[in-house]
């Protein structure tokens, strides 16, 4: 049943709606991952990582809402339950109980590489099937990589 009728080709619409899911999927994802370390961060550098790792928890959850409205707006209904995350994520596994600062910064630039990577491919995905998601994508790898910048730069 297609509630919103999409102006897209159905492959194309299949390409597009596939890497919207995947984006959505991923921004979840980055959006838990780095709200339970803020929840667990522990070392000396507490406050700065604290409050770095809510930035990115904004961020993600601002560009899945995003995402998923782009999707639901070619008619391509978006799917954000845990169990699809859980299943669908390309993030690893986050580490359990007090984290160490030094490993929160380290977890966060190892998911923010993963998003990055898989985002790119969306980007190179959709060029042809429809540049207007394209361009979301390309915004959202931005913002990514900016905070993947910092990040980094954190543990330097």
């Amino acid at each position: 049943m297609y509630v919103v009728k999409s102006p897209l080709s159905d492959i194309n619409l299949k390409t597009v709606s596939e890497a919207l899911q995947g984006a959505l999927v991923d921004l979840v994802d980055l959006a838990l991952v780095a709200k339970q370390i803020h929840w667990n961060v522990v070392g000396p550098r507490f406050r700065s990582v604290h409050l770095q790792l809510d930035e990115v928890v904004g961020l993600a959850r601002t560009h899945a809402d995003t995402v998923a409205e782009r999707a639901a707006s070619l008619g391509s209904p978006p799917d954000g339950r845990a169990a699809t995350v859980a299943v669908g994520s390309g993030i690893g596994v986050t580490p359990e109980g007090w984290v160490d600062d030094s490993v929160a910064v380290g977890t966060l630039v190892e998911a923010l590489g993963a998003v990055i990577v898989r985002m790119r491919q969306r980007i190179a995905a959709t060029g042809e099937a429809d540049p207007v998601t394209q361009d979301v994508l390309i915004g959202i790898t931005g913002d990514l990589e900016k905070q993947h910048w910092m990040f980094q730069a954190e543990n330097g």
